[in-house]
């Protein structure tokens, strides 16, 4: 059995995808990945002896489109990851998607004629009477007069079809595939899989929508935090985490203000190096900058984190009890913001730019015992099986000789 999985993100979109391949290959399947060739994914891939082909421009150098004429330009850029998505997917008996490789991966799979998976890490993407659908770009919003969900995932869609549809069945066109009429139908399916941990981001059933719901696919970290780094953790009380992931556009002074904020309670701070390299602001021995490191460890070992909301952070943080602030900047972060404030287990912060003041307010909470206990005693809540469970569906999917989706 050989399995493509395709991706093309940020490390919370590779990391999830690194776990379930392990857990392929634990079930004897022959497993390669296709994702962008940042230094830092190929680390990942190399520590789990996972194979990677490397797709497009490193995602560190890419920007997020604010204007349609960009968005545009994405889709066909996107789309073009075609010939290296559909080369490394022959031979293969199934391929499943996550992130933006979705407009170059479900055409490779129906190229090809294999089964094809998409999946997600956040239910807040996925079309649910229950809830309203995301803006596509910065600054854009729906109609008010328009209040019904329903409504507006149907002007979501049609969105979608104005934004990539010309560029998608350019390229569809130029590989000899039909053209799709709804490119919101075409990315997610009638059946996207749903990877997030059930208790941080529940998925309410609706019959518009057939999710299969695994669980968080979660990556064991089994390495040791660095000996500069425990020196530091165990010279003092537990500090505080701060720290902004693969977000670049983060406020320029924002580490000074975080610093700020967690002197303003008299803890000590640990700053995440980050895509937008934070770095400390004075000498003093209070403080000190980590770059990629072991969260599942360090997390055991702090008074809170503070981050920017991904996915695998927020559920990373849980995992370890510890209470959480989140600075959403962007996409599914303000959904995640949210999860931690409705949970108790910490502040969703008012807006991307905090000052030292309203983060110590937020810090405030999360600290406070009550928030305390809510998020250790969540702790052991948290599911761990889901990459197994993924790796199980998705090897009988195969086996049962499940068709790909029709466009």
């Amino acid at each position: 059995m050989r399995v493509l999985l395709s991706t093309y993100g940020s490390r919370g979109d590779v990391e999830p995808l690194v776990a379930l391949a392990v857990r392929l290959r634990e079930l004897g399947a022959r497993v390669r990945v296709c994702a962008p060739p940042d230094e830092v994914f190929a680390r990942l891939l190399a520590r789990a002896d996972v194979e990677l082909v490397a797709v497009g421009r490193p995602m560190g150098t890419m920007a997020a489109p604010s204007t349609e004429s960009a968005a545009a330009r994405r889709a066909a850029e996107l789309a073009a990851q075609f010939d290296t998505v559909v080369t490394a997917a022959a031979g293969c008996d199934a391929l499943l998607a996550t992130g933006l490789a979705h407009f170059s991966s479900r055409s490779a799979a129906e190229k090809l004629g294999i089964p094809y998976v998409y999946a997600t890490f956040c239910p807040f993407l996925l079309r649910s009477p229950y809830q309203a659908p995301p803006a596509l770009l910065p600054g854009q919003s729906f109609p008010p007069e328009v209040t019904d969900n329903r409504a507006l995932w149907d002007l979501n869609a049609r969105t979608f079809n104005t934004l990539h549809g010309e560029a998608l069945n350019a390229h569809r066109s130029s590989v000899g595939l039909p053209p799709v009429d709804d490119v919101h139908g075409f990315i997610f399916t009638d059946r996207p899989w749903l990877a997030s941990d059930p208790v941080l981001g529940p998925w309410r059933e609706t019959p518009e929508l057939d999710v299969v719901h695994t669980g968080a696919w979660i990556l064991p970290d089994e390495r040791p935090l660095p000996d500069d780094l425990l020196a530091f953790l165990d010279a003092g009380a537990p500090p505080v985490f701060v720290g902004y992931g693969s977000m670049r556009g983060v406020s320029a002074d924002i580490a000074r203000v975080s610093i700020e904020a967690v002197r303003a309670h008299g803890r000590r701070a640990l700053v995440g190096r980050g895509w937008a390299e934070l770095a400390l602001i004075d000498d003093r021995d209070d403080c000190f900058v980590v770059g990629e490191v072991n969260q599942q460890a360090l997390f055991t070992r702090v008074a809170a984190v503070v981050h920017h909301g991904g996915a695998g952070t927020t559920t990373t943080a849980a995992r370890a009890g510890a209470p959480q602030v989140v600075v959403a900047q962007a996409a599914d972060q303000p959904y995640w913001a949210g999860r931690v404030a409705a949970l108790g287990i910490g502040a969703a912060h008012d807006g991307p730019a905090p000052t030292a003041e309203s983060l110590s307010a937020a810090l405030a909470t999360a600290l406070a015992p009550e928030t305390v206990a809510r998020a250790r005693a969540l702790a052991d809540g948290i599911r761990t099986d889901g990459a197994a469970v993924a790796a199980e569906l998705l090897l009988d999917t195969v086996g049962r000789g499940t068709p790909p989706m029709p466009a």
